[in-house]
């Protein structure tokens, strides 16, 4: 028995999950939901793909329930005590020093404290997991509670490395790697052709060729094409890769014209509009959705003239913070009207943003 520890965005974390589990066959039998965690058994290896998850945190091995438990927890000269579900030192100092006790006949151990009641992959990485242990406590709402150990966390270092370090950068315009690992894994295609028509730089394409995919890119701005290559080139030098990605300079209405063959799966976060120095009201939400639906049309109409039949399609949508606090999400119906079903939408953001991306999974039906 497993838990998966959800990142800052629990909901898209576990859609991502859910098809993270399909893509790569590990066959998740969810059991049980926290807040900010996943109860599941997996008939497949979980551990093996762990990595290439990117809204999660850790990955737990579930050992028992209650303080009964702890007795079973494997010794360790240093460890943390992470708790989810409840915010109380008190109660994680009481916990980590009934583990201490546990351990006291096979050698001396020690926790330490951190950031906050629970340790994240940054600073268990930091002082030497997998050898320093993270022990983990999952709290019900009526109280009770299970008892594991981390066994994977996700490389938050890495992800920084293939943000902040390659020689070409946008820092504003650019989607996160996490955002990207995350979109590639809701195609839940696992092998095949993909292509993200609005490169930009590279990110999504990075993740592609990372993950061992047929990568193909485009974007109508040759510029950007230069800097994606350049990124590309990067990727492959620093970790060591053979494969690279297919680049053409592209009008994203003209795939057909750039792209002979078909596609399993279209990955991509498209011009999403101008930078908002404000906060719209709903009309001026609608305005700008509107405008930018009729560039997306186009941009659909293309797809479908590139995508295999029951291809997936990761697309990003605008969505709207209002001047009122609450969101603008456009409902579409014209997708359907040009073969494309819709299978699931998440939003993802933070407080501050005025934009919000709108995620939408589809299915070409052709």
């Amino acid at each position: 028995m497993y838990a998966l520890i959800l990142g800052k965005n629990p909901e898209l974390g576990k859609a991502e999950f859910l098809s993270f589990s399909r893509r790569f066959g590990i066959g998740v039998i969810v059991k049980e939901e926290g807040k900010n965690w996943l109860l599941f058994e997996a008939r497949g290896s979980v551990e093996r793909y762990f990595r290439w998850l990117g809204g999660s945190l850790k990955l737990v091995r579930v050992i028992g329930e209650g303080e009964e438990a702890i007795k079973d927890l494997e010794y360790s000269k240093l460890f943390t005590v992470s708790l989810y579900g409840r915010d109380d030192w008190r109660l994680w100092r009481k916990l980590g020093s009934k583990i201490k006790r546990e351990f006291k006949a096979e050698g001396p151990a020690k926790f330490f404290k951190p950031a906050k009641v629970y340790a994240m992959p940054a600073e268990l990485i930091l002082k030497g997991f997998p050898e320093v242990k993270d022990f983990v406590f999952l709290f019900r709402g009526d109280g009770s509670f299970l008892v594991g150990e981390t066994v994977k966390v996700t490389d938050p270092f890495e992800l920084k490395k293939l943000d902040v370090e390659r020689p070409v950068q946008r820092p504003i315009l650019s989607i996160p790697p996490r955002l990207a690992r995350i979109m590639v894994n809701l195609t839940e295609v696992r092998r095949g052709s993909f292509l993200d028509p609005f490169c930009g730089i590279g990110t999504v394409l990075q993740e592609f060729v990372l993950q061992g995919l047929n990568a193909y890119g485009s974007d109508r701005d040759e510029k950007r094409v230069k800097e994606a290559k350049r990124n590309l080139a990067w990727l492959r030098r620093e970790f060591r890769l053979k494969n690279s990605a297919h680049l053409e300079v592209c009008d994203a209405r003209k795939l057909k014209r750039c792209f002979r063959q078909r596609f399993d799966a279209i990955v991509t976060e498209p011009y999403l509009g101008k930078p908002l120095r404000r906060n719209p009201d709903r009309g001026e939400a609608i305005k700008l959705a509107n405008e930018l639906d009729r560039f997306y049309y186009s941009v659909f109409e293309s797809f479908s003239d590139v995508l295999k039949r029951n291809a997936k399609v990761v697309f990003v949508f605008p969505a709207y913070r209002l001047s009122d606090g609450r969101i603008y999400r456009k409902e579409r119906k014209w997708p359907g009207k040009l073969g494309f079903e819709v299978l699931g939408r998440y939003l993802d953001y933070e407080e501050r943003h005025r934009l919000i991306r709108d995620i939408h999974v589809l299915r070409y039906r052709g």
